[in-house]
């Protein structure tokens, strides 16, 4: 399966230089053309209009193409994350009304990685 995993940020960065150098539609296809598209860290920040119009069209070009969205938010708070309202609307409700939801609650990983840490330290700390 042909699958491209990319930060929502860099994805919107990708797409803003295509506007910059006529690009555009072509960078608009890379993103467009994999199977499986995931896109980590989403919500991470409010976005400026562009941002949200390139989303929506990233989102309606892949209609039928399966996606990943990672995020620390609930979908209910990406609402507010939109500029304008009727984009946030549209673009979330192809999102959200034909998805699956997988919530994961507990101790990030993260710590885990961190130099001099064991394992078992830190999940007793996450305990506490």
């Amino acid at each position: 399966m042909d699958v491209r995993f990319i930060k929502t940020s860099r994805a919107l960065a990708h797409l803003a230089g295509g506007h910059a150098d006529q690009t555009w539609r072509k960078r608009l296809a890379e993103l467009t053309k994999p199977a499986l598209l995931i896109l980590d860290d989403w919500g991470m920040r409010e976005l400026t209009a562009a941002q949200a119009d390139d989303l929506y069209e990233l989102v309606s070009e892949r209609s039928g193409k399966s996606m990943i969205l990672t995020s620390n938010r609930a979908p209910e708070e990406w609402y507010k994350l939109f500029p304008n309202p009727v984009v946030g609307e549209s673009l979330l409700d192809r999102l959200i009304n034909t998805s699956y939801r997988i919530f994961m609650d507990g101790p990030s990983y993260r710590p885990n990685k961190r130099p001099g840490q064991t394992p078992t330290a830190n999940r007793a700390k996450s305990r506490s």
